[in-house]
């Protein structure tokens, strides 16, 4: 007759494999709660239901002994070296850095041969009324291959001058050259345009005569008073003969 009471200590059958399971869990979350800090744990989180969150696995958990049984488990772990092999990876290594460093090209220096010579002619459209400047820019000793480029600059955005708001500057750069910058008027410009005989923004690098020219319209609507005159005074002198240094940028920084 079989008997399941009364039995002797360590008579009792062996555990199925869902008991051990469960015993194993046990075991490994009062080891983990001795052990384990939550307060270090990135992804453990209280939500507002008062349960808690596992942020690498998107699991919610009942309490905080549940969490520490899931940590041990084979999802959460899997996912732990999941992540650590995704962040090895984007980590640059040491010799990746130097295989980075050996494909940097080298800072390129040249020696400054002066300032360019220029030409600056004002003019007024006579049938629009548009004040209009023409730069031309001689560079007879520019680089082969070499374009020259030109850039407006505010007048806060440059460290020579004291800021005056009333101007604007107009930089032209060329290599072995010094950059060389006018100073004028702060008004609003025509935006250029396609090529026609309407067209208020010009710019062109003659390659044979190595000269390079841009002109530009004023609109009219932005004009004042005072700014309507067309007296030299009108037009302040460029940079290099009131300013004998200015940093020229780096090439190809324009």
């Amino acid at each position: 007759m079989d008997r399941d009471w009364g039995a002797k200590t360590g008579g009792g059958g062996v555990a199925s494999g869902t008991n051990s399971n469960v015993d194993r869990r046990e075991r490994l979350r009062k080891l983990a709660m001795e052990t384990i800090d939550l307060n270090r744990d990135p992804y453990f989180m209280r939500n507002h239901l008062g349960s808690y969150d596992c942020r690498l696995c998107f699991t919610m958990h009942t309490n905080e002994g549940n969490y520490l049984a899931h940590t041990q488990g084979r999802r959460h772990q899997t996912n732990l070296a999941k992540r650590e092999a995704s962040i090895a990876k984007e980590t640059p290594t040491p010799a990746m850095l130097a295989k980075q460093k050996q494909k940097q090209f080298p800072q390129k220096t040249t020696v400054k041969i002066g300032r360019p010579g220029y030409r600056v002619t004002k003019q007024r459209d006579p049938e629009t009324d548009q004040l209009s400047l023409l730069f031309q820019i001689e560079f007879p000793e520019v680089e082969e291959g070499f374009l020259p480029r030109h850039r407006f600059m505010s007048a806060y955005e440059q460290r020579v001058d004291q800021p005056d708001r009333k101007y604007q500057y107009l930089l032209f750069a060329a290599e072995p050259y010094e950059t060389i910058a006018f100073k004028i008027p702060n008004r609003e410009i025509e935006p250029p345009g396609k090529d026609g005989p309407n067209k208020r923004y010009y710019t062109n690098w003659d390659r044979e005569k190595h000269v390079y020219t841009l002109q530009l319209y004023f609109k009219n609507q932005s004009m004042g008073p005072q700014d309507m005159s067309m007296g030299p005074e009108s037009l302040p002198p460029p940079i290099p003969n009131t300013l004998p240094i200015f940093n020229p940028p780096p090439p190809g920084s324009f």
